[in-house]
């Protein structure tokens, strides 16, 4: 199996200046490549540049530039055209399946943020100084820069990235290790159901709250914007140093957000995992729940709309977003599957207003968010708890008629 891991590195300062500049002039490639198969589509002839007649290019373009693109990984600079390659297959398979994709846009020196060298040894050697205490990495054109390694790397090292987060800099590794051992088995199955008022219930009538990490910090996000709003829009270059201290404050407080989400996810995926075998969820498709309204024109007066309750959906969609469920249900398979356990995605349909004691289905069987009182037969519980006791059913009859 392939398992990724993500270390802080302390570069010197003629090491973070190097960096910076490897990210640049990977930027210049990559946009210089775009501009190309623009250019060459834009043409009467309509051609077609694909990743191996660019990627022959390389040798030349080194020689011709040798203080900027010779200096660094033949290899990485193959991988930053793969990226691009990538980016221009996944645009036309969306034009092919009737979706409306947007373009491959050119990058800005500030949204390059990512070098990938495709194998350790080539251009980069991970633990390059094997015998020193600190562990260091090398990239060519930077030097040994030191690292801090919190944890084990396990398994063979196959590619080794460079990442820019604000003012810090990463290293993140993928390797190649055996499937572990899986966990013993508990012989416990669970449903979950997600949501806004807790962030999870379970088919056991437990509750994960809702942290709302967005929530707690837009008092601050808030203030960081507004002091943002007072600067004219630069590039990054022609910045000023105050309003450079601007973009970084609002970048660290969206990063904070990003990681206490993270973090909590990553632990209420875990517990879920340790204690049970067979975990079932809803089939959420969170990208369109999200979506703004569709606006309602007044037909009586053409040029104005009626009501569509696009305000109360805002509301709603900055709460889905907060919650993070898509990021949570990513890592709650990838842990399952390393540990040997089950995850079964069943559909969300009327699971939170269909009776688990006698089957009824109604929509009043749910008179509040919280509430559900079966109007057939009586039935009291919580409504997340009915919405997980379903899911959990539907799971199980899904496992059951398709055997692993």
């Amino acid at each position: 199996m392939i398992r990724a891991y993500k270390f802080l590195m302390r570069p010197t300062v003629r090491q973070e200046q190097a960096l910076g500049e490897m990210l640049r002039d990977h930027c210049s490639l990559y946009n210089g490549a775009l501009q190309e198969r623009r250019d060459a589509y834009r043409h009467v002839s309509k051609t077609s540049i694909r990743y191996g007649m660019q990627s022959a290019q390389l040798k030349g373009i080194r020689a011709f530039d040798p203080e900027r693109q010779g200096r660094w990984s033949f290899s990485s600079q193959q991988a930053t055209l793969r990226r691009l390659d990538k980016a221009m297959q996944a645009f036309f398979r969306r034009v092919k399946s009737g979706e409306t994709p947007g373009y491959p846009r050119f990058r800005g020196v500030t949204w390059f943020d990512t070098v990938e060298f495709p194998k350790d040894g080539d251009g980069c050697r991970w633990d390059s100084t094997p015998h020193d205490p600190v562990t260091r990495v090398r990239f060519q054109g930077v030097g040994h820069v030191r690292v801090h390694q919190h944890r084990a790397v396990a398994g063979r090292v196959k590619t080794v990235s460079v990442k820019r987060e604000g003012r810090k800099w990463c290293v993140v590794l993928t390797t190649e290790q055996e499937q572990p051992e899986p966990l013993s088995a508990t012989g416990s199955v669970v449903g979950i159901d997600l949501g806004i008022a807790n962030f999870l219930a379970d088919s056991n009538g437990e509750f994960v709250p809702n942290p709302r990490h967005g929530r707690q910090a837009a008092q601050k996000l808030a203030a960081a914007q507004q002091t943002l709003s007072r600067f004219p829009r630069h590039k990054a270059k022609d910045r000023t140093a105050n309003h450079q201290r601007a973009v970084e404050k609002v970048a660290r407080l969206h990063g904070k957000v990003r990681r206490q989400r993270l973090d909590h996810a990553h632990k209420t995926a875990l517990g879920l995992v340790r204690a049970h075998d067979v975990i079932a969820h809803e089939d959420l498709r969170i990208r369109s729940m999200s979506k703004a309204p569709a606006p309602k024109p007044d037909p009586g007066r053409p040029g104005t709309f009626l009501p569509n309750g696009a305000a109360a959906k805002a509301g709603l969609n900055t709460s889905i977003s907060d919650a993070g469920w898509g990021v949570f249900l990513t890592i709650l398979h990838a842990k399952a599957e390393s540990a040997g356990r089950e995850v079964i995605a069943v559909d969300p349909r009327n699971t939170s207003r269909t009776c688990p004691a006698c089957g009824h289905m109604a929509k009043e069987n749910r008179p509040t968010q919280e509430k559900f009182h079966c109007v057939a037969c009586g039935h009291h519980a919580h409504a997340d708890t009915v919405g997980a006791l379903n899911v959990l059913r539907a799971g199980l009859v899904r496992r059951n008629a398709n055997p692993a």
